[in-house]
């Protein structure tokens, strides 16, 4: 075996160095070792790869590199004993094959209009002339949006429940509470609600209970006409559009991912168990709020700080008119170069998850033997001087000139572990973000420039992004006055 270069020091050691400042520690290690590094984690070797040819190498070689899924048993208090995380082979395409219709296509248009209004809901509630905290705010809007999108809940008893539990659920896994021992599993002891990991499974069973009994709510009605060819069989399933009230007639047509999955077969041609349909929603949750209100704050800072970037961006959705189609807003190109960019620079997911080597292979010219672990380096490949010149400069102008590759643009991740909410995801960036710089004056209230801190597997802003409201844009003044903060 011949591996590449990588520090002499303990492994527990450079775990606390990761753990730390996992941004900074990938930095020094690319700029000691270059962009393929080695590191130890006690007898097995970990292959740190940061550039497009190594990506390239990763994700086409499914015979000798394999994504398993053992390799992601550690999440499975997240993710569930059925998480695609934590699936392989057949069951894996099959599940990920499920979750795509209502997360692409036709599907997420739907979602189009009422993306917008929420976030005109949420942003509405801000007094003008103080500040706040942007991260948190962006949260907001985007679990109202996964409560849409994913469960077809829009207002009642169910949703509030659902809305309320989500934000504790969240936010306590991302506390030292749920990660230290996720870290360290022999700390994951129930000793009752009141204790730290006792608390963590108390949420998730409520969680469960709120979600077992839409199920059964859904599967009690007839089925939305639009699910009656997707290989069941009618009135098994209601519509998404459950508000608390029983006796409300469903739609003819479903739009949320709950509604689909309700309804779909698994592998072998049967019904989806209650705890199969469960164990698909938890990494679409924390992706759904955590990384795109991450994405979405850093989009906050950047086109506020840089004036030119907002006037164009502005003048690009004035363009539209007063009252722009979704779809229209989507396909513009200066909003979608800004927002690759951002998601360059901080991509939703800085490592790709880890591969083992199952049988000898070679990668960028080392031989590897099988129980190598091999990591793709996303933030080392967006930032690659080469490929991306400036690389900590922000410049959207890069994506207008040139197209990248999957292995060297790749911030939802590659291969089979891609994020299967990619695209809704995207939509739900361009679309809040260019409703709310049509529609509100907001402004930075820190001048000095903003660090990423580690929160789960998010990097957003270090200190949340302090802004202020300055005015909100009515509608029919767009046109007779400029806006000033």
């Amino acid at each position: 075996m011949n591996l590449p270069q990588g520090p002499k020091l303990p492994a527990w050691l450079l775990r606390m160095q990761f753990a730390a400042d996992p941004l900074n520690f990938l930095d020094k290690m690319n700029q000691r070792y270059g962009d393929i590094f080695t590191i130890m984690s006690d007898s097995t070797p970990l292959v740190f790869v940061g550039n497009s040819q190594g990506m390239k190498q990763i994700f086409t070689n499914t015979t000798e590199i394999i994504a398993s899924g053992k390799l992601n048993e550690e999440a499975a208090p997240l993710v569930g004993k059925n998480g695609l995380l934590l699936l392989d082979g057949l069951r894996h395409r099959y599940r990920r094959k499920l979750l795509m219709p209502p997360l692409h296509g036709t599907k997420i248009r739907a979602y189009g209009q009422e993306i917008c209004d929420l976030t005109e809901k949420v942003m509405s509630q801000l007094p003008i002339g103080k500040s706040f905290l942007a991260y948190p705010t962006m949260q907001k809007i985007t679990l109202e949006v996964i409560i849409n999108t994913l469960f077809g809940l829009h207002e009642g008893d169910r949703y509030e429940k659902f809305r309320q539990l989500l934000a504790n659920l969240m936010n306590y896994a991302r506390s030292p509470f749920v990660e230290i021992p996720l870290s360290f599993p022999f700390l994951q002891q129930d000793l009752g609600r009141w204790s730290p990991w006792g608390y963590f499974l108390y949420l998730w069973r409520q969680f469960d209970e709120l979600l077992y009994a839409e199920i059964s709510d859904r599967k009690a009605r007839p089925a939305p006409d639009s699910l009656l060819g997707s290989g069941g069989c009618p009135n098994e399933v209601r519509t998404g559009a459950h508000t608390g009230d029983r006796h409300q007639q469903p739609n003819s047509s479903a739009n949320d991912v709950l509604s689909e999955l309700i309804f779909a077969r698994n592998e072998t041609g049967e019904l989806l168990t209650n705890e199969e349909v469960r164990d698909l929603f938890p990494s679409l949750l924390f992706g759904g709020r955590d990384a795109s209100a991450t994405a979405i704050t850093w989009a906050l800072y950047w086109v506020h700080r840089l004036p030119t970037v907002r006037e164009q961006l502005l003048k690009e959705i004035k363009s539209l008119g007063d009252f722009p189609d979704p779809m229209s807003i989507a396909e513009l190109p200066y909003l979608n170069a800004v927002c690759n960019e951002i998601l360059r620079i901080y991509p939703t997911q800085v490592v790709t998850f880890p591969r083992r080597v199952e049988l000898p292979t070679e990668l960028m010219g080392y031989n590897l033997s099988p129980g190598t672990v091999i990591i793709g380096c996303i933030y080392l490949t967006h930032h690659n001087k080469y490929l991306y010149p400036e690389p900590q400069q922000f410049q959207p102008e890069r994506f207008l000139k040139k197209q990248y590759s999957p292995y060297e643009f790749l911030p939802f991740g590659g291969g089979a572990r891609r994020c299967p909410g990619e695209a809704l995801a995207f939509f739900e960036m361009k679309l809040v973000l260019a409703t709310i710089l049509s529609h509100y004056q907001l402004a930075l209230t820190n001048t000095q420039s903003e660090k990423p801190q580690p929160q789960g597997a998010n990097y957003p802003p270090a200190s949340r992004l302090k802004m202020m409201l300055c005015e909100i844009k009515q509608h029919q003044e767009q046109q007779q006055q400029g806006i000033r903060c």
